[in-house]
């Protein structure tokens, strides 16, 4: 497997061995449709390195809008979290699962990517169907997971990213960092507190966290709409 992995790295970064791992997610396990690996730190941090296809990534997306959903829920866990049926998980996550049923997503298979206590991401593996992973398919999906967490760590043991700190913005989500300083330095609250009216904003607009945080720090929203009512 890690031979059909290294074949398909376009670039030598981290998300072309992401992008890599994706694809192989999809054309070697049966009965998934689409995957995404995403690094994860606190709350307000994540990025998705790679995903399948739209639609996959879409469902990340969804996941850290609403700050509930499997792949979350297996990252704070530190253990996989197997949904076979999405329509029968209203009461675990009563809107990822309702947001996701309308994408047409009916099952989720999240797994951490782990060393020990130490916490880097998740791989989730997306299907339109209900119905259990196979043994064989769970089984492919524990290697698949040792490998991606085995390539993202030796890749930043190798370059300038050694001393990476997982608590850090990542990436393009700095943006949503921006603006939730922005939002708690003009309304004088918490950080915490910041970060939830960006997402509540975002979620009762129906966009994404990160499109709705692009707005504040161009200043096409202004910080004021964030404020009580």
């Amino acid at each position: 497997m890690w031979e059909s992995i290294a074949d398909r790295v376009v670039t030598p970064d981290h998300s072309g061995w992401a992008q890599a791992i994706c694809a192989v997610s999809v054309a070697t396990l049966a009965t998934v449709e689409a995957s995404a690996l995403t690094l994860r730190a606190k709350p307000r941090v994540q990025e998705v390195l790679a995903s399948s296809d739209g639609w996959s990534a879409k469902l990340e997306e969804t996941q850290y809008t609403l700050g509930e959903g499997p792949g979350i829920q297996a990252f704070v866990d530190g253990s996989p979290v197997l949904v076979d049926d999405l329509a029968a998980e209203h009461t675990r996550w009563p809107v990822f699962a309702e947001a996701a049923l309308r994408l047409d997503a009916m099952a989720v298979f999240a797994f951490p990517l782990q060393v020990g206590a130490i916490r880097i991401g998740t791989l989730n593996l997306y299907r339109r169907r209900p119905g259990r992973l196979p043994a064989g398919d769970l089984a492919d999906s524990a290697v698949l997971v040792d490998l991606a967490t085995t390539a993202l760590l030796e890749h930043f043991d190798a370059t300038e990213h050694a001393a990476l700190d997982w608590t850090r913005p990542i990436g393009s989500y700095q943006d949503i960092n921006v603006a939730t300083g922005m939002i708690a330095g003009r309304l004088r609250i918490s950080l915490d507190d910041a970060f939830a009216r960006l997402r509540g904003h975002a979620f009762a607009d129906d966009r994404s966290v990160l499109t709705v945080a692009r707005d504040v720090v161009e200043r096409r929203i202004g910080l004021d709409r964030f404020a009580e009512p």
